[in-house]
């Protein structure tokens, strides 16, 4: 371990937390979705590993933190990443958030605002389940996860798109295989627990009490975050930007991580205040 930290590698928090260090620059925390692992931060790492320092954790219950025991609400998976930024040697650093992620980055950025110095959320919500539609999918999920292991989930679910001009640019055959086999690392009961905890976070009672300069990314074609949720978090976050990645689906971090990447060095570029 270095005086700065510890060096790129794989590492364990003392609280059982994994997590890896890539890269080299200003920190940058990187938060995955549900019933994925710090891994599908992959692709994006190889592009940004010059410019920044990236502390990417498996969050509680899933890839090679799956074996803790729960709570996994939002609460508890961002109170876990206190031991992590200590252990990293970052107690201030920016926070990406993607999807489920993005939750547990405004969770952080409300509750530890002294450890956050910018946010990026990116195809994520204040509240998931805001309207009836999102709540009867909710109620399906979580009525998956009690009958499909998450790889069957992972086949039902990750699908290749069809190219249609002008619609969505999905993940192409490569993509969903490795999609679903990183999903298929997480066991049912610890996804099944994160999936309750979606259901019930949120940030919209205090979403204007979030001081760290945000910036909310969003895919022009997200049905799984539809754009809603993109103007809520805009509106609500006092001072917050928004970015719309045209063609995007939710699965942008794969289908469109070149132009992921050249966003977040843009945002990186940006003063602090502006």
């Amino acid at each position: 371990m270095s005086a700065e930290g510890p060096r790129p590698g794989e590492y364990r928090a003392p609280n059982g937390i994994f997590y890896k260090i890539a890269g080299d620059g200003e920190p940058l925390l990187l938060l995955h979705g549900l019933m994925v692992s710090g891994a599908m931060f992959d692709p994006l790492i190889a592009r940004l590993e010059a410019d920044f320092r990236m502390i990417v954790p498996d969050l509680r219950g899933h890839g090679q933190s799956g074996e803790l025991v729960g709570p996994y609400d939002v609460a508890a998976l961002a109170a876990d990443l206190d031991a992590v930024l200590e252990h990293a040697a970052a107690p201030r650093c920016a926070v990406l958030g993607y999807s489920h992620g993005g939750a547990v980055a405004q969770q952080l950025g409300h509750t530890r605002p002294a450890a956050v110095s910018r946010l990026m959320l990116v195809a994520t919500y204040a509240c998931n389940v805001a309207t009836p539609r999102e709540r009867i999918e909710a109620g399906v999920l979580a009525a998956l996860l009690r009958v499909l292991s998450p790889r069957s989930l992972a086949r039902l679910i990750v699908q290749a798109s069809r190219p249609r001009p002008g619609g969505e640019i999905g993940p192409d055959r490569a993509q969903v295989a490795w999609l679903r086999a990183l999903m298929a690392t997480n066991r049912a009961a610890p996804m099944r627990g994160a999936a309750r905890g979606l259901a019930s976070f949120d940030s919209r009672p205090w979403l204007g009490e979030i001081t760290a300069p945000t910036l909310v990314v969003g895919g022009t074609h997200d049905a799984g975050v539809p754009m809603h949720h993109f103007d809520t978090l805009v509106a609500g976050i006092p001072g917050a930007r928004g970015r719309l990645v045209e063609r995007a689906g939710h699965m942008l971090a794969w289908t469109h991580t070149a132009e992921l990447a050249e966003i977040v060095r843009g945002e990186w570029a940006r003063p602090p205040t502006d």
